[in-house]
């Protein structure tokens, strides 16, 4: 279907491969999917980033205007992540877009339609900031169509040993190396709470693979966070 998503969660829990997977598994999968990380843009660029802009439309412009991610997405999938940060004003266009599916480039006077599905996603609690008035009520009912709540790492403990032999397969072929765990690293890492969620699991696979001196991987070669954890359960 083409609904809207809303994904929740914390972050590194890994929102934005299922933001693929829905595209991936979509008729719009022959699409472009073009994600926007609304954290990385500076605030006076965002809406220009967003929707484009029409030449001369502020100092440092290009010549001939530039299309935005709406555009480039146009046809496909376009994943707002960190959807939380953006300005009320750009939340304004944002749900514009939403009730119309068209857009104004910056400094234009023309709307120009653009099939797109939108996906966001955020690890803040929107409902709390609807409340606040830091988030629009209409765009959060707008975005919220089919809400998605990921849940973190130490919720699923299940995920977290298949976890570890995927990226330990990913990163040994990747460097060329042939590294195994040992039962009791094996037995701590399936313990531990991974508050940064699978991207804090996927960069400590690696570095252990990196960094261990031999090809076995044993428990002196875990981090502080890890033993300690163990110290304390």
């Amino acid at each position: 279907v083409n609904s809207t998503v809303l994904l929740l969660g914390e972050s590194g829990v890994g929102k934005g491969m299922i933001a693929k997977l829905i595209h991936k598994n979509s008729t719009r999968n022959n699409g472009p999917f073009i994600r926007v990380d609304c954290v990385g843009i500076p605030e006076t660029l965002v809406e220009s980033e967003l929707f484009g802009y029409e030449k001369g439309a502020f100092t440092g412009a290009k010549p001939e205007g530039k299309p935005g991610f709406f555009e480039f997405a146009n046809k496909g999938t376009l994943f707002l992540d960190e959807i939380g940060e953006i300005t009320l004003s750009t939340q304004s266009k944002l749900l514009r877009f939403l009730e119309d599916h068209e857009i104004i480039r910056v400094g234009g006077t023309e709307s120009k339609e653009i099939d797109v599905r939108i996906i966001a996603a955020t690890n803040k609690r929107i409902d709390e900031m609807v409340s606040s008035k830091l988030f629009r009520k209409d765009l959060y009912y707008r975005l919220n169509v089919v809400p998605i709540v990921i849940a973190p790492l130490r919720e699923r403990r299940d995920d977290i040993l298949p976890l570890i032999f995927h990226f330990l397969e990913k990163f040994n072929k990747t460097h060329r190396k042939e590294k195994a765990l040992s039962p009791e690293a094996i037995d701590a890492l399936s313990n531990y709470d991974f508050p940064g969620n699978i991207r804090e699991l996927a960069n400590l696979i690696e570095r252990l693979v990196v960094v261990a001196g031999t090809n076995r991987v044993d428990l002196g070669d875990l981090p502080d966070s890890v033993t300690r954890y163990m110290s304390k359960t």
